[in-house]
């Protein structure tokens, strides 16, 4: 490991940091990039390979947001790096249709067989915002359930009691959403079955979709009850209403088929991201025919995407979905116990120094709340101690160690992080919940 990267060894990063505040609102591109919820300014990254970071000062950090998920293999991966060179050579964009849309569709759909046709966007919210067009085109119907705490990126509709950005800023919405908008979403309590009965009893005939995070990602890692899911299923089908299972975070990161594969899930629609396009911007809507196909130009609901099937997106991403079907017996295996070994660790650390946390994890992803828990939904997630989690994050990324900033945003582990990394983290913490009590 290199040496503690501590304020005083950023001095580059926070030279640019004040460059970049001259030209974006907050100096980010991202709320989720600015260190508003812990403290301290970010520093600045310069290149990554592996499981770290190295900022503008040289100093190295054992990554544990991975471009907020995609980076499941690992930064610089050499056959997603060589086959998006191989693609830029032939052109950065065409505007037209390439075979290679179709190769990366099918890999898809061998992971997914829930997916019968898919679209390609360019993000996540992209692909949550025209599902739920198509739902609402399906059904004649305009209301939509969500959940509090669940984002599903930055679309009008879906900005009400969201989560990653909007929980970390501590606001419940956003300005600019009309309120004739806003009512069409109804924000129910997670993993609360009954308050779901309760909306479809409260509008009948008017709720057009269930949205949801299966795991949810962006509120902290808050996982589903035993038959949660399932029950979500059969109240959609029972009230007419499509189900849509938002796996921009959790598809192929919880198996090879996502969560869909994992709590063995048949939604109507699903959304796909991160992962999918390597580490490059992408996105996926897709699902039952009968829906897709109502898509223009077969249909009357239009979409559309200039540089959308974009062939760098498409070529890093047939990469990587090769290489995590092909490997699938030995990554997802080390993935669970490598997180394991990680959160459990860590966990053990807090204990000994007498500081209360509660583990939420699934596989490869999780959160450590400074709660005393449980954590089931937002809910018992906003009453974390999140000025803790901030003095800890500023500590750890002291050691070298760099957390998402937000207690309200899920941890990521890659391939690429093993025994080394994980001995270096619990010892970080170890000596950072000293400064703590």
């Amino acid at each position: 490991m290199s040496s503690p990267a501590t304020t005083s060894k950023r001095a580059h990063s926070l030279a640019l940091q004040k460059r970049a505040e001259s030209c974006f609102p907050g100096g980010v591109n991202s709320p989720v990039r600015a260190f508003n919820s812990v403290g301290g300014k970010p520093p600045f990254v310069d290149h990554a390979e592996g499981a770290y970071l190295f900022d503008a000062d040289g100093n190295r950090y054992i990554d544990y947001f991975g471009s907020w998920g995609p980076m499941i293999l690992g930064h610089a991966f050499p056959p997603v790096v060589e086959a998006i060179q191989e693609a830029a050579a032939k052109s950065a964009s065409f505007g037209a249709s390439t075979a290679a849309e179709s190769d990366l569709a099918e890999l898809i759909k061998a992971c997914y067989p829930q997916i019968e046709k898919l679209r390609f966007v360019s993000s996540g919210t992209e692909a949550t915002m025209s599902a739920i067009r198509l739902a609402r085109a399906a059904t004649n119907r305009k209301r939509i359930i969500k959940f509090e705490g669940c984002y599903h990126g930055h679309a009008d509709s879906l900005l009400v009691k969201a989560g990653s950005g909007i929980a970390t800023l501590g606001i419940p919405g956003s300005a600019g959403v009309p309120e004739e908008i806003a009512s069409l979403t109804l924000a129910l309590p997670y993993n609360d079955i009954a308050a779901v009965e309760a909306a479809f009893k409260a509008h009948p005939g008017e709720i057009a979709a269930i949205i949801l995070e299966p795991v949810v990602g962006n509120a902290g890692c808050i996982l589903p009850m035993d038959g949660y899911l399932q029950g979500l299923r059969a109240l959609a089908t029972q009230h007419g209403a499509l189900f849509i299972a938002d796996e921009v975070m959790t598809g192929f990161r919880l198996a090879p088929g996502g969560a869909c594969e994992y709590f063995q899930l048949d939604p109507d629609l699903i959304t796909l991201g991160k992962i999918v396009g390597g580490g490059l911007p992408v996105g996926v809507f897709g699902g039952k025919v009968q829906f897709m196909d109502l898509l223009a130009p077969l249909g009357p609901v239009y979409q559309a995407g200039t540089l959308s099937g974009n062939p760098l997106a498409m070529a890093a991403g047939i990469a990587t979905l090769s290489h995590l079907r092909n490997h699938a017996d030995a990554i997802y295996p080390h993935l669970d116990a490598t997180a394991g070994a990680l959160f459990d660790g860590v966990a053990a650390e807090a204990r000994k120094s007498g500081i209360t946390l509660t583990v939420n994890r699934i596989g490869s992803m999780g959160t450590w709340f400074f709660s005393s828990g449980p954590i089931t939904n937002y809910e018992e997630a906003a009453k974390s101690d999140t000025a803790a989690f901030g003095r800890f994050h500023r500590a750890m990324l002291d050691r070298g160690v760099w957390l998402p900033p937000s207690q309200f945003e899920a941890a990521f582990i890659g391939a690429t992080h093993g025994e080394t990394e994980v001995t270096a983290t619990i010892e970080a913490a170890r000596t950072s919940f000293a400064t703590l009590v």
